[in-house]
């Protein structure tokens, strides 16, 4: 295990639990940004996706209550608020996948592995 690995599992513990608030705020402390706003409904022209960055306000959107839930969505956000530097966008669509990928894998890995053991250890 990475020495990241333990807090991109508690990351996707909060978001599972429906406290996608806390886990923002740890990431953004994580990664020493600020905390994005979170809002549920979308902004004109992207209704039909799940969610999205919107960096003029610093806020992510999501489209419904469910995807506050819903960790690839959030983790995919918050990455397009960690690449903005000096209000210029400097992440991709893919990077921003893989970024959301690699605390799903950590998490699910954990799991696995606990699951194999048989074991009845605390996550984290």
């Amino acid at each position: 295990m990475n020495a990241e690995e333990p807090f991109k599992i508690v990351i996707l513990q909060l978001i599972l639990s429906k406290k996608p608030e806390s886990a923002l705020e740890a990431l953004s402390k994580y990664y020493y940004v600020e905390t994005p706003k979170l809002k549920v409904g979308m902004p004109k022209g992207h209704s039909k996706n799940t969610g999205c960055y919107v960096q003029k306000t610093k806020t992510i959107h999501v489209s419904n209550q469910d995807i506050l839930c819903d960790p690839y969505v959030i983790l995919h956000e918050f990455y397009h608020h960690l690449r903005v530097q000096d209000g210029v966008h400097r992440g991709t669509e893919k990077n921003a996948n893989r970024f959301a990928r690699g605390y799903i894998e950590a998490y699910m890995a954990r799991y696995l592995k606990i699951k194999s053991e048989g074991s009845t250890e605390e996550w984290g």
